[in-house]
């Protein structure tokens, strides 16, 4: 059963009234307020300046007039395709069409052998990238964690070129810097064919966290997102507030200053190439106040999230967002409702790119490799949930009905066999439906270890070819490889 790119959009935490009144406001925010930036953006912000924004270099502060805004955001594509190296794996971000997929920057994974946190290694993120390649339910892969084997200097390109050999998905990750970028660009153009296919087809895209809440440009980040903007690279504008630390702790401030920010990321990339494809990347999140650190699991986050739908879809963009930022450190229960409400929510909302919804423990400290099998039935329930019920002549079954008639049994009846395995959702195999008696027999396993077993199975599979021996020695001849 095939549940990618269906129509959420079942769940408004908004109406249109305060819709408009949070857009009203984020432009007002950026009128009156403005946004600062940080040293080594005098080229972005002259080129803003040129085009009607007020600048204020003494106070490094930008003004961006309404209509410069409005009329910028509406360059920018109400439709982005992200492509999969297999065309199966193609994701068409627009209106309420919704995908589910992995998440970035864990800084531990837990061991499946030990299950003791560590740092990952590159090795790591092959496998994961292997499993994730495997799981139907998750759609597209963003590199999901930190690798700690390996130098600054050779991160980018090895990050993507070990996401890249295992799986054939959409593969997306943040840069460290512009030459990164373009190494990454380079060695893509390289499997893809040259660089005019890679732009035609662009099965990488890359994450910038260009705003730095509340209301600053982060100078590294606005030049990736600026480069990739001018290599038709689809980039995604992250911007992720925490109500409370890095935005106000109400929800709708929250929101009006998170839209904010991405309507001056979205101006900035269509003045600097017009028609640029983009991804609106709004993350808000809750600041729990007793720690200071960051709270992913909490179900406002999950509403606040299916928000921004509604927002990028008011400006006609297709959005990034997250799920799945379970608080616990391992996977039991709290991760499993943590996970289910906010994976739920945001796919109900409509949401186009909802990353983070597999893997991630410890609000996004840590993944795990059993993690991602359950996240992956998580999902499917929840696009489970947006195919709806089927209500036609086939399934409405009367003749059915009328032929095994009153007190009869429709077990060993045609149509039974015919949608025994497409009515239903059925999983992987690890939710347990077994009686005591078996599960006890097989071991009495919880879902942690079911999916760790299927986990190992999985990563244990012969490797697919996805980058060809001759392209393969050809990167390692240009790049420092590492795998």
């Amino acid at each position: 059963m095939t549940l990618m790119g269906l129509p959420g959009g079942q769940y408004r935490p908004l109406s249109p009234e305060q819709i408009e009144t949070l857009h009203t406001a984020a432009l007002q925010i950026l009128e009156t307020t403005g946004m600062t930036y940080e040293d080594g953006l005098d080229d972005t912000v002259q080129m803003l300046a040129d085009h009607g924004a007020v600048v204020d270099r003494t106070q490094k502060k930008i003004a961006f007039p309404p209509d410069l805004v409005q009329a910028q955001v509406a360059k920018a594509p109400e439709e982005v395709v992200l492509y999969g190296q297999d065309p199966k794996h193609d994701l068409h971000l627009t209106e309420d069409r919704v995908y589910l997929g992995t998440g970035g920057t864990a800084l531990t994974i837990l061991d499946p052998e030990t299950g003791v946190a560590r740092p990952p290694t590159l090795k790591d993120l092959f496998d994961v990238s292997r499993l994730v390649d495997q799981l139907d339910n998750i759609h597209f892969l963003v590199k999901p964690c930190v690798t700690s084997d390996i130098g600054v200097e050779d991160y980018n390109v090895n990050w993507f070129y070990a996401c890249l050999k295992a799986t054939s998905k959409h593969v997306m990750s943040g840069v460290n810097d512009e030459k990164g970028f373009q190494d990454v660009v380079d060695m893509a153009a390289m499997i893809a064919g040259g660089l005019e296919k890679l732009q035609e087809r662009p099965f990488i895209s890359v994450i910038t966290c260009f705003a730095i809440s509340p209301l600053k440009l982060c100078t590294d980040s606005t030049l990736i997102m600026q480069a990739a903007n001018r290599n038709r690279i689809p980039v995604a504008l992250s911007s992720a507030p925490m109500a409370g630390s890095t935005s106000p702790l109400t929800m709708a401030g929250t929101l009006a200053q998170l839209h904010a920010e991405e309507l001056a990321g979205i101006t900035i990339c269509q003045l600097t190439s017009p028609g640029a494809p983009l991804l609106y990347g709004g993350i808000p999140g809750l600041a729990n106040l007793k720690t200071m650190g960051y709270s992913g699991g909490a179900v406002e986050c999950g509403m606040m999230n299916a928000a921004i739908h509604q927002l990028s879809n008011h400006v006609k963009v297709p959005n990034y967002n997250s799920s799945g930022l379970s608080d616990s450190k391992l996977p039991d229960a709290q991760a499993g409702y943590e996970k289910a409400f906010t994976s739920l929510l945001a796919a109900m909302g409509g949401s186009n790119y909802v990353h983070h919804s597999a893997g991630m423990l410890e609000s996004m400290l840590t993944i795990a490799f059993e993690q991602f099998v359950i996240d992956d039935e998580i999902n499917g329930n929840c696009c489970k949930v947006l195919k709806g019920i089927d209500v036609d002549a086939e399934h409405l079954a009367l003749e059915v009905i009328d032929t095994v008639g009153p007190g009869g049994n429709f077990m060993m009846a045609p149509h039974t066999m015919t949608h025994l395995r497409t009515e239903y959702f059925n999983g992987s195999g690890i939710t347990d439906r077994k009686s005591r008696e078996k599960w006890e027999a097989e071991g009495s396993l919880d879902m942690r270890q079911r999916a760790l077993e299927k986990a190992r199975q999985l990563v244990a599979n012969p490797n697919p070819v996805y980058i060809p021996e001759d392209i393969d020695q050809a990167i390692r001849a240009k790049f420092n490889i590492l795998l």
